[in-house]
């Protein structure tokens, strides 16, 4: 049985690929791979779980692959079964069989019915690669991919300007979660001082509470709760989710009604066995769903639109499975995920008959109601409901802002010399640094803290930066060479190899993206960033190569640079908080940088009055 555990990513990757590749763009012949690969989603999982069940329920673990090894890390693609997959296993193979057999007559005609169920597939892939994953490694793969397959979809109809601007909101909170993960996993390995699997946590966790490292305890438990927040919309992170509610109505159902948005709940139960004895854990995760549940419920009964109502709904009842997941009933989160799971997704799939129901029944039977007396209180939890507790400007003024002013305040790196110099002096530190380290006088870690604080302000002005997106996509390359430079001069030594893993991956996704971008702007020499080209009319297959270059140039698992930057992470020490805090945010604002190149440039309201536009009302 353990070979066949490939299987449950082989199916929905196999048909990815062939819709992906597949030239005729007839619907019928990409409904029946959808087809096909539905019904093997939910033969795999039926009758992988009978079979297991007959077997005893023992947990099943099988590790696939080794992408690299050292004598300190190993990157293994590691598989694990047991009775919390096999319910999101099932759940999710029937949802997925729901939701496609609907998007076939949703999404008839529609000119992005390829491009929906290539992403629809893709997003399958990661799901079952998150709940199968048998340590942190392979979870973060699948983590990544689902949250690509979510920006895409949530800028689904990227002619206009609100799923575009929403789409970027979302993969900004994704971002953080993604470098929570990633420090999560940096810190757990100098805890164990190996790369353990999730069967191996409930040891690790009695090793950290016996030993003194209760530091290195509470940094990895917060840097779990934090990307579990994110991701299941829970407080102060919930205004997300209905933002993410642009795309089409399929997708919502998927994504942010029944699966994607209890990933959250899924990593709280898989790392359970390492928090469990930690009741300051327990309290923080209860706090958070509690609120997060009171608050949801009281902007859900007063939002206008069906989606919102649905959206806040749900994440309501995930702060409740927060609590359930805290106080040890495991089972009932499992069953209430379910039950949560199909209703969102049955209730966004009738919305819109349900909507069009409602204004006709308005329309012949309306009744004035009856005036009330309301206290000043009753009144004040409307308002700020209605007004969705202002989370979406407090998480922009207070998260965001300070960053950008930061940026603005970099202005003079535009500079085209000082940029220049500045990418000189970025590639001359890498290669003393690792051909002269020894040589360099022992300045403890300032030096490294330097370099680094020299690729954040790089990047932070690239964030705000309003002119070439071609000067823009230079400064990300720039801060990628301070940022190896930094973690060279960190270590005692740093292999050739490893070094090559992360720099070959940037260097051609940088190379693939400043083809497209001069390819774009030979076309009337504009590509500023100081609004929406949407030249995604005119370049789709540019555009989707830009797509790829920007995925490549932040790390994600298509190029040996996602080896490359978990590698380097662990030459940064336990200790060096100043500098593990530096590079998070570096990968935090290259990813975000990257997009916005990509939105402002492709994506968006075209800027010729001979296309369709769309004004931001729409």
């Amino acid at each position: 049985m353990n070979q066949l555990l490939i299987l449950f990513i082989a199916i929905p990757f196999l048909s990815f690929l062939a819709t992906l590749l597949w030239q005729n763009k007839s619907e019928k012949a990409i409904g029946r791979i959808v087809r096909i690969a539905k019904v093997s989603n939910i033969l795999m999982a039926l009758t992988f779980f009978l079979v297991w069940l007959v077997n005893g329920i023992e947990p099943i673990s099988q590790q696939i692959a080794t992408l690299y090894q050292t004598d300190h890390f190993v990157f293994a693609i590691q598989l694990y079964y047991d009775e919390v997959t096999a319910v999101f296993s099932i759940v999710g193979s029937l949802l997925f069989f729901l939701v496609a057999t609907f998007s076939k007559y949703y999404m008839h005609r529609d000119e992005g019915y390829k491009r929906f169920f290539n992403t629809i597939l893709l997003f399958a892939t990661a799901f079952n690669f998150i709940i199968l994953a048998g340590n942190f490694e392979t979870l973060f793969i699948g983590w990544e991919i689902k949250g690509i397959c979510s920006f895409i979809l949530i800028a689904f109809y990227r002619n206009r300007y609100l799923p575009v601007k929403n789409a970027f909101k979302a993969v900004a909170n994704y971002r953080i979660s993604d470098v929570a993960l990633m420090l999560a996993m940096w810190m757990m390995h100098h805890l164990t001082h190996r790369n353990i699997g999730f069967s191996e946590l409930g040891e690790a966790g009695r090793v950290a509470l016996s030993s003194a490292q209760s530091g290195m305890t509470i940094f990895i438990v917060c840097m779990i709760i934090l990307p579990a927040t994110i991701k299941s919309a829970q407080f102060p992170f919930t205004s997300w989710l209905p933002r993410a509610m642009e795309g089409p109505t399929a997708s919502s159902a998927i994504f942010y009604g029944s699966v994607s948005v209890h990933i959250g709940v899924f990593l709280l139960l898989r790392t359970h066995p390492f928090w469990e004895d930690m009741l300051w854990a327990k309290v923080v995760i209860i706090c958070i769903g509690a609120v997060t549940a009171i608050m949801a419920t009281l902007i859900a009964r007063v939002q206008p639109t069906v989606k919102t109502q649905i959206a806040y709904s749900s994440a309501a009842q995930i702060g409740l499975m927060f609590i359930e997941v805290a106080v040890g009933l495991h089972w009932l989160v499992l069953l209430h995920f379910a039950g949560n799971a199909f209703l969102r997704t049955y209730q966004l799939l009738v919305s819109p008959s349900v909507l069009n129901y409602l204004v006709h029944h308005q329309y012949f039977h309306y009744v004035i109601p009856k005036q009330k007396p309301l206290s000043k209180f009753r009144v004040s939890l409307y308002m700020l409901s209605v007004k969705e507790w202002n989370l979406d400007s407090i998480m922009f003024t207070y998260l965001w802002s300070p960053f950008k002013w930061v940026g603005k305040k970099l202005h003079f790196l535009g500079s085209g010399f000082l940029i220049g110099a500045l990418t000189l002096a970025g590639l001359i530190l890498l290669i003393l640094g690792y051909t002269f380290h020894n040589s360099v006088p022992d300045l403890g870690n300032a030096l490294s803290i330097g370099l680094m604080a020299v690729a954040l302000a790089v990047i932070l002005f690239a964030f705000v930066y309003r002119r070439s997106a071609l000067k823009a996509w230079t400064y990300l390359m720039t801060a990628h060479l301070f940022i190896i430079a930094a973690v060279v001069f960190n270590a005692e030594h740093v292999e050739l190899v490893e070094i090559l893993f992360y720099a070959t991956g940037v260097m051609l996704a940088f190379m693939l993206g400043y083809h497209c971008l001069h390819k774009i702007n030979a076309i009337d020499q504009d590509i500023s960033l100081n609004r929406f080209h949407g030249y995604v009319y005119e370049q789709n297959t540019t555009g989707f190569l830009f797509l790829v270059a920007a995925m490549g140039i932040l790390g994600f698992p298509i190029t040996a640079a996602f080896i490359g930057i978990d590698v380097l992470f662990t030459y940064v020490q336990h200790d060096q908080y100043i500098l593990i805090a530096l590079m998070a945010l570096c990968f935090v604002f290259i990813e975000l940088t990257a997009f916005r190149i990509l939105l402002r440039i492709f994506f968006g309201p075209h800027k010729k009055l001979n296309h369709p536009v769309a004004f931001r009302s729409s």
